[in-house]
């Protein structure tokens, strides 16, 4: 990457940090500098000279720029370490004051009937990684997770397990892999951890490229199904769904205690 590229991707960043173009750009032509003019700035920054003024007046508000009262006036950066911690507090709040927006937000009632079951849809592996946290963080009662794609095994997946298991919760574990089946028993001594045989979930011997990454059941009605293709990376998909009648969690769930392990389906 040229330098002009990194500035180009750098100034992009800082914008959705919340900087405007002009002031990303000017915070951008001042770290190339020891400090410098409203002229070097517009120099180098290509910014308006009458509009580098009003950067750097804010810039120099939220802590991210240095003012010496000289003639002329002279300007500098921060440090890089402060002006990262600056950045990182203040996007930090933002995410603090939108949740609590969204948790004061009156949620308007469904007429829908509550007998109706759902099933949604999600992609992308941070947001299905995200979800399938959230499930185990949630659970009653049961966890029984299937790992297909190594991948997914992650420090975050541990831990979550980890404190499902002191809250004294049921965990099934299981792998497609040997490998993935001695990971999970490394890590999980004390937790029931089986090998599945099932090669259709990996579409081996099969003409399709899409294969299974993961199965979770939560309580036995919350369930979680990811698929993606083994050769494209960010490619995974899953669908959700919840209910204890809805069709496709009770064909998972017998799959999951019958066909993958003998555990007793008190479902059925």
């Amino acid at each position: 990457m040229t330098q002009d590229e990194t500035a180009t991707e750098a100034v992009s960043l800082l914008q959705d940090l919340g900087l405007q173009e002009y002031e990303a750009r000017c915070f951008i032509a001042l770290n190339k500098l020891p400090n410098g003019t409203a002229k070097e700035i517009h120099e180098i920054s290509e910014v308006p000279r009458t509009r580098v003024y009003d950067a750097i007046r804010v810039l120099e508000s939220q802590g991210l720029v240095e003012v010496q009262h000289s003639s002329p006036q002279l300007y500098r950066a921060v440090g890089i370490d402060e002006a990262t911690r600056i950045l990182r507090q203040r996007y930090n709040d933002r995410i603090d004051t939108l949740e609590t927006y969204l948790e004061n937000t009156e949620v308007q009632e469904s007429e829908d009937d509550g007998d109706i079951q759902e099933v949604w849809s999600l992609t992308g592996h941070d947001v299905i990684e995200s979800r399938t946290l959230d499930l185990i963080d949630d659970a009653d009662s049961e966890v029984a997770l299937l790992v297909v794609d190594e991948g997914i095994l992650s420090e975050s997946l541990f831990d979550n397990v980890h404190d499902a298991a002191e809250r004294e919760l049921s965990i099934l574990l299981g792998g497609q892999t040997e490998a993935i089946t001695e990971r999970i028993g490394t890590e999980f001594p004390d937790i029931r951890v089986f090998e599945t045989g099932l090669d259709w979930l990996t579409g081996v011997g099969t003409d399709e490229e899409v294969a299974i990454s993961r199965i979770l059941l939560v309580d036995r009605e919350t369930l979680l199904i990811g698929s993606y293709y083994p050769d494209k990376e960010g490619t995974e998909q899953a669908i959700f769904a919840k209910g204890l009648q809805n069709g496709v969690v009770v064909l998972l769930r017998r799959l999951m205690t019958e066909g993958l392990t003998a555990v007793k389906d008190p479902g059925k």
